[in-house]
Parts: C-alpha cells; structure tokens; sequence
C-alpha cells in the first residue's frame, strides 16, 4: 500500500506539476509588478486613472454596467499572455533549439536525402547527355 502511495508521488508528472505550481505563483509575481510597475501607469499617463474600469459606466434601472471592467480584464490577459509568450516560451523554445542535437535517424536521412539528390542529379546529366543530338559522320 505505502509502495504504490511512493510510486505515486515519485513519478514524474506528479512532480513536474507541483514545480509548475511554485513556479507560476513566482511568476505571478512577476507580471504583477509588470502589470503594476510600468503598465498601469502607462494607462494612468494615457486616461489619468491607473486602469480603464470607470471609463464606460452607466446605469440603466438602478443596474451599474461597466464596459471600462471588461476592457480592463480583457486587456490584462492580453498583458499576461505576451509577457508569458515574449519572456518564457519564446526563449525556452530558442533554448530547446540550441540544445537540440540531432539525433541518428535524423542524420541518416539527411545522408539518404543527400544521396538521393545526388543521384538524381546524375540521372538527369545522363539524360541530357544521351538526348543530345551528335555529330557523328557515317
């Protein structure tokens, strides 16, 4: 029984989805003060409030609408998504590129392609080579 418990949090997704979990709270962190260091007042310069909720509000049948809130939630994901796009996928992908060796099967058909093409381009040369009118006198 405790063997399977052990097996169960040894394994490997279990894991990595707790490290995820740490890390994404620590970057929240970092959007945040993002978010709250450079963008809002970015917004409060441009409209002169820190965030653009207030901006679209009225009140119809004692109902308060606020086009401003949806504008504001819509635009801070936008903020989030391309900051978690621009600073982490993005060079974790360069990352895994540059890191990326290839590996033997992909060498393999790189040199069967190779030979291929240089095969065909012989074939093609000997097809030139035999169409080609000749000067022979009989």
């Amino acid at each position: 029984m405790f063997k399977g418990f052990k097996d169960f949090l040894l394994r490997g997704n279990v894991l990595d989805l707790a490290i995820g979990i740490v890390v994404g709270g620590a970057f929240t962190a970092v959007v945040q003060g993002l978010v709250n260091g450079i963008l809002n007042p970015l917004i409060a310069a441009i409209f002169g409030q820190p965030d653009i909720s207030h901006i679209g509000k009225f009140h119809l049948n004692g109902a308060e609408f606020s086009v401003g809130l949806v504008l504001n939630a819509l635009l801070n994901f936008i903020i989030i998504a391309a900051a978690l796009y621009f600073f982490v996928v993005l060079p974790v992908n360069k990352l895994m590129a540059m890191s990326k060796k290839p590996s033997p099967a992909d060498e393999a058909l790189s040199l069967e392609q190779s030979e291929v093409d240089l095969l065909t381009e012989i074939r093609d040369l000997l097809k030139t080579q035999n169409t080609a009118p000749t000067d022979v006198q009989a």
